[in-house]
């Protein structure tokens, strides 16, 4: 087995994307798609030393993508092929991506839920906090005031805000992330109070990433990003912990179900409270 750099390149990013679809069961068209070659492609070029093929006679089997940002290490995307899982190629490409963050206080990591995928966090000094994903269609009838918080859509233009609530919340700021945030969802929303800051991007039904100085500022903007989803959508809140309640009491008004699902795993942090991150990039 050896090990070589994921490269910015339409070979390299096809590669992680049937490694991906083939190791987690899941089929990667249109939208989904697209949105994992931008997250391949735009980590394959920014942060190459921590991105990484395990290959076995010119065949990639196995692909680890992370980054660093600002003193925070986070894990975008572990998977292995069916056909070679079992045999410590997970662990080993851990491994190697773990070396990129050397240097870095704190690490994220937003874990599936397979025993050995918690083990492996586990065993490089992660905690594990379970996590809950709300979904279901949204009941409007049920959504609770915004608050008089404003909401409204943001653009390119608020990225220097965005970074100042990253930082608050998580540590550290997404930097040019946002960019590719911003071109894989259908809306940016923001709020920006005397009492507090954030925002949340949107893609169908899914909160993709939401981050907020306060409860009454990640209230809103959740309350007011479920109200936006189309009534053909699903919506999926995903890796929310025990400490965002403020969540569960809007999707619960929402009508939406509760389901244990994965792992938030982090590593010289608590879990960020008013924070619920991007799978892709943290």
């Amino acid at each position: 087995m050896l090990l070589r750099p994921v490269h910015d390149s339409a070979a390299d990013t096809a590669a992680v994307r049937a490694i991906d679809a083939a190791a987690f069961d899941k089929e990667l068209a249109g939208r989904e798609a697209a949105r994992a070659d931008v997250r391949t492609r735009r980590l394959a070029a920014a942060d190459q030393p921590g991105c990484w093929f395990g290959e076995e006679d010119g065949k990639a089997l196995g692909v680890a993508l992370s980054l660093r940002r600002e003193g925070l290490w986070g894990l975008a995307l572990l998977a292995v092929r069916p056909e070679a899982q079992g045999k410590g190629l997970g662990r080993t490409l851990l491994d190697h991506a773990l070396t990129y963050a050397h240097g870095c206080l704190r690490g994220m990591i937003v874990a599936a839920d397979d025993p050995r995928a918690a083990r492996r966090c586990h065993a490089a000094g992660f905690r594990l906090h379970p996590t809950m994903a709300l979904t279901g269609r949204v009941d409007r009838t049920g959504l609770p005031a915004t608050g008089g918080v404003p909401v409204h859509l943001g653009d390119a233009t608020h990225f220097d805000l965005l970074d100042s609530v990253d930082r608050r919340t998580r540590g550290s700021a997404h930097g040019e992330d946002h960019l590719a945030l911003l071109r894989t969802s259908d809306e940016l929303l923001l709020a920006d109070t005397l009492g507090g800051s954030g925002y949340c991007y949107r893609l169908g039904g899914r909160v993709v990433l939401l981050a907020a100085t306060s409860r009454r500022v990640a209230t809103a903007l959740l309350t007011e990003t479920l109200a936006r989803i189309p009534d053909q959508e699903t919506a999926d809140v995903r890796t929310v912990t025990a400490e965002q309640d403020w969540a569960v009491d809007v999707a619960m008004a929402a009508g939406l179900g509760a389901a244990t699902r994965g792992y938030l795993a982090l590593r010289g942090m608590r879990p960020p409270t008013h924070y619920l991150p991007s799978g892709a990039y943290l």
